[in-house]
């Protein structure tokens, strides 16, 4: 699926090929959501590094977090004039990147649950639904992006 995305003032547009478009997953570790402050967790989406076009690239900055005190070789991406994240980047893994499905401008699917991770590092104000539907992990999750994709029957295949 082509996703096109964009960060909120339109200087940063991008698009980007995804087998794996369901945005599933929220994570609640401090950098998601320090970074991207939306209701305390960030939803990364995975995509084909490959296949990523960007118009107005000059306008994007890359944030490197600290983790553990050692900084992340993960590159987060995100608008050097209106501050919205677009995407990471991750040299262990360079055929992969994950945008964020907020900067996602395509409609996204609807997600048949949502998978709540890091929630070891998730604040008292948050609420995280409960019951069927949700699944939590207090770290990360047992399953990959693409393995979760697999399990559920909703991984695109390029022909």
């Amino acid at each position: 699926m082509k996703l096109a995305g964009s960060c909120h003032c339109k200087a940063v547009t991008f698009e980007v090929e995804s087998a794996a478009p369901y945005p599933f997953m929220k994570c609640y570790c401090s950098i998601c959501r320090k970074l991207a402050g939306s209701g305390g967790y960030a939803i990364n989406l995975m995509a084909d590094a490959h296949s990523l076009k960007v118009e107005g690239a000059d306008q994007k900055s890359v944030y490197h977090a600290k983790i553990d005190g050692k900084t992340s070789p993960a590159e987060r991406h995100f608008c050097g004039a209106c501050g919205s994240h677009l995407w990471l980047w991750d040299p262990r893994w360079p055929e992969l990147l994950h945008p964020h499905a907020g900067s996602i401008d395509t409609a996204l699917p609807e997600t048949p649950e949502t998978v709540h991770i890091m929630l070891k590092d998730k604040p008292a104000w948050i609420d995280v639904p409960e019951g069927p539907g949700h699944v939590h992990f207090e770290g990360y999750p047992d399953k990959s992006i693409e393995d979760w994709h697999k399990a559920h029957g909703l991984l695109e295949h390029k022909d």
